[in-house]
């Protein structure tokens, strides 16, 4: 199995990420491309000892990005993941 602190990258702190852990206890990852539910809910149950309920993933697109030139690019892809803990569990992110 993987490191867990190769699997997830970083918390998403958001204004819907917050409202996703106010109404449902769900909190938003950026997680590593190859990452499976599996090694998600792993990663979060290793790093933070605490018991998830269920995990969604989704990837993100990246952006084109345009300069005021004809060359362009792209952001990065990447993916999310939304980890539903138990009840009664919680995380402090800051």
């Amino acid at each position: 199995m993987k490191n867990p602190y190769d699997i997830i990258k970083t918390a998403r702190i958001t204004e819907k990420a917050g409202a996703l852990t106010e109404k449902h206890n769900q909190y938003v990852f950026k997680v590593d491309c190859t990452a499976t539910k599996q090694d998600i809910r792993y990663a979060i149950e290793e790093i933070f000892k605490k018991k998830v309920a269920k995990v969604n993933t989704l990837q993100v697109t990246g952006k084109k990005k345009r300069e005021r030139t004809a060359n362009f690019g792209r952001k990065a892809s990447w993916k999310k993941a939304i980890v539903t803990l138990k009840d009664g569990e919680k995380l402090e992110l800051i």
